[in-house]
């Protein structure tokens, strides 16, 4: 596989019969072989899934069949969205032996697309962490520099697709998830409007904040993966019953006139000096685009990060009280069955997940619900309030992704609070439920990929694509490729 292609060309090439999914699948399968040594991208590939599909690519392309939009561009998935009959781990040793006997929703859209599967990527346990160190499984590295990380807890995915192993895979976020791997691997992650992408099948953290979300290379091809996995499900009953649109019908459409609101509490204060030089080019950059910029202020974005940290570990505290030895993986056996619980639970969860979930049921505790759980959903509330303001002013907002480029694996790993405040800018978006993309806007002075966040009212997604599509026709930014391992 051409990692150097975006995925719309390789789909075209594969449809005109120029290119064989087959060849393609191996090729990616030969780039995983080289390089996932140093990056461990992955958990587990899924070869006779992908080849199965891509065999049934080359003969709908060769009888001159119709393909379905990305048929044959292979697929990384985050090894929390289940697969039929592959191990769903969440890199947890919770689910040791586990095997999903059934299709998330995604998953099916996926193969109804027919996008060849290719494996199941590493992630934070259970998806909580920025930084994929908190995988039970292994390290992933950041491809830009292998002594850094990927950031979290969609690492894997992002690893993946930022060293030309795949060049689309599937994350999910919960608090910034995708938005900060793809700001820290130089690539495109959009978190959608909660609702907009099915959760069924995903391996639920906080059922209020998850979105699975795509990674690419550039801003066209994360829109066309959102095609293929977004739309209504009656099997999650969060799901908006709403057509989507042509998200690359209009996404060259010129964006003058629009109006950009900067967002005065996330510029500056706490931020790496090359990620607010660069988030200060990009302003220029939409100035020169004809947009409209304005400083804009989000008072209660200073309260974000301690609302999410009690509401989100609530809500795990009540999600991950299903594992317990008895339905799912490990199961530890003790005297009784209080005891097994405790063995399995001590033995199979790791320091992180072990530390949300006694937040969380601290949060809920009696006495305490109120004085925390309550008033983070207050200030919730108050959040959305204020974004809704900020609609009616503006047509996006804008921010850093990150306050700083990828940091050294084990630099922050016993600073959690350090490890939060890493979110500070994508945790509110999760908090409101609206839709946000990150986009690589430039370099560090050690090269390293800086991300610039752009946040839209609800289904705004096209918009988002539109004015995305332009800042990265204007700079260039787009197929980035890390020269440690360009010719790996």
């Amino acid at each position: 596989m051409n990692e150097h292609l975006s995925a719309l060309s390789l789909h075209e090439q594969i449809k005109s019969g120029k290119l064989s999914a087959v060849d393609t699948l191996q090729a990616a399968y030969n780039r995983i072989d080289a390089v996932d040594g140093q990056v461990g991208a992955f958990n587990a590939l899924s070869r006779d899934l992908a080849l199965q599909m891509a065999e049934d690519v080359d003969r709908k392309a060769k009888a001159g069949e119709p393909l379905p939009l990305l048929a044959g561009v292979p697929l990384a998935v985050k090894d929390n969205i289940n697969v039929k009959g592959y191990a769903t781990t969440c890199s947890s040793k919770i689910l040791d032996g586990y095997v999903s006997p059934y299709d998330a929703t995604v998953t099916l859209k996926v193969k109804a697309h027919m996008l060849p599967i290719v494996g199941k990527t590493n992630l934070d346990e259970f998806a909580m962490g920025s930084s994929t160190e908190n995988s039970a499984l292994k390290i992933t590295r950041n491809p830009w520099d292998l002594d850094r990380v990927p950031g979290g807890s969609s690492g894997g995915s992002a690893a993946a697709v930022a060293s030309g192993q795949t060049l689309i895979s599937l994350g999910s976020d919960t608090g910034g998830s995708v938005r900060q791997p793809a700001a820290l691997c130089g690539l495109v992650g959009l978190k959608p409007t909660y609702g907009l992408v099915s959760r069924y099948g995903l391996v639920a953290f906080a059922s209020s904040l998850d979105q699975i979300s795509p990674f690419a290379r550039n801003v066209k091809d994360t829109a066309a993966l959102l095609q293929v996995i977004g739309g209504y499900d009656n099997r999650d009953s969060t799901s908006l019953n709403y057509n989507l649109p042509d998200y690359l019908g209009n996404i060259d459409k010129p964006v003058e006139k629009l109006k950009i609101g900067i967002i005065g509490e996330l510029n500056g204060e706490g931020m790496q000096p090359e990620v607010a030089a660069s988030f200060q080019q990009a302003i220029e950059t939409f100035k020169k685009l004809g947009t409209e910029v304005h400083t804009f202020s989000i008072p209660s974005i200073k309260y974000a990060v301690a609302s999410y940290y009690i509401l989100a570990t609530a809500e795990a505290s009540s999600n991950l009280a299903r594992f317990d030895g008895v339905r799912y993986g490990l199961r530890v056996e003790g005297e009784n069955i209080y005891d097994t619980y405790c063995k399995t639970r001590a033995q199979g969860f790791g320091p992180e997940v072990k530390r949300r979930i006694m937040l969380g049921t601290f949060s809920l505790s009696s006495g305490y619900y109120d004085a925390y759980y309550g008033k983070a959903q207050k200030i919730r509330k108050l959040l959305k309030n204020e974004f809704d303001k900020a609609w009616q002013q503006v047509d996006v907002l804008i921010c850093p992704t990150s306050p700083t480029t990828a940091f050294k694996i084990g630099e922050k790993k016993d600073d959690p609070v350090s490890m939060y405040l890493s979110d500070i800018a994508t945790i509110p978006v999760n908090l409101v439920g609206i839709p946000a993309i990150s986009i690589p806007c430039g370099f560090d002075n050690q090269k390293l990929p800086i991300g610039l966040q752009i946040m839209g009212p609800h289904l705004s997604e096209e918009k988002l694509f539109r004015i995305s599509q332009a800042f990265e026709t204007a700079t260039g930014l787009a197929n980035l490729s890390p020269a440690e391992l360009a010719t790996a």
